[in-house]
């Protein structure tokens, strides 16, 4: 097993955009395992005001302000939109999820294919966040998973977790 997880590590590394590289010698559930430990070598958020850019370019997609977008979340569901708000809490183990929106639950933004994530520390940052709005009901297992991390999931009138999420092509980050 340490052979594997040595073999792994060795086999992706991070590339300066936050995307990873990997030699394709492990399969895809290795890869996860390998692109979750190696995002934590992610640099941190600058507080100098540049910007942090991860995945895609922006594209200058349609912008929906977060209250839009939380009043009315069906509405986008699908869609491509680009989002701006603050970092109110990102995955402190990997990076690979950050929560926009200052109260409550806000938005959950997780990265298209694990393709890349954030740096552990970027809760107080800026995020300018392109992708695609997934209205989605989460196991309580993984709600509790969440949780756990830190993250707030909202419970509907039916005792059911659901949230709204975006499934970020690119993001940039500002302190």
């Amino acid at each position: 097993m340490n052979t594997l997880l040595l073999s792994i590590a060795l086999s992706c590394t991070p590339g300066p955009d936050g995307k990873m590289s990997c030699d394709g010698k492990h399969d895809k559930a290795a890869a996860t395992e390998c692109h979750g430990h190696s995002a934590q070598a992610a640099a941190p958020a600058k507080a100098d005001g540049s910007v942090l850019a991860r995945g895609e370019k922006l594209k200058g997609l349609t912008a929906v302000s977060l209250d839009k977008l939380l009043a009315s979340p069906t509405d986008y569901e699908g869609k491509d939109v680009q989002v701006e708000a603050k970092v109110r809490k990102a995955c402190e183990k990997k990076g690979c999820w950050m929560e926009l929106g200052d109260q409550g639950a806000g938005v959950r933004v997780t990265f298209k294919d694990y393709g890349f994530f954030v740096p552990l520390d970027s809760a107080g940052s800026t995020a300018k966040v392109e992708g695609t709005v997934k209205v989605a009901e989460l196991a309580p297992e993984k709600a509790k998973h969440l949780e756990a991390e830190g993250a707030k999931v909202a419970k509907g009138k039916d005792g059911k977790y659901r949230e709204v999420q975006l499934v970020a092509l690119g993001v940039e980050l500002r302190r």
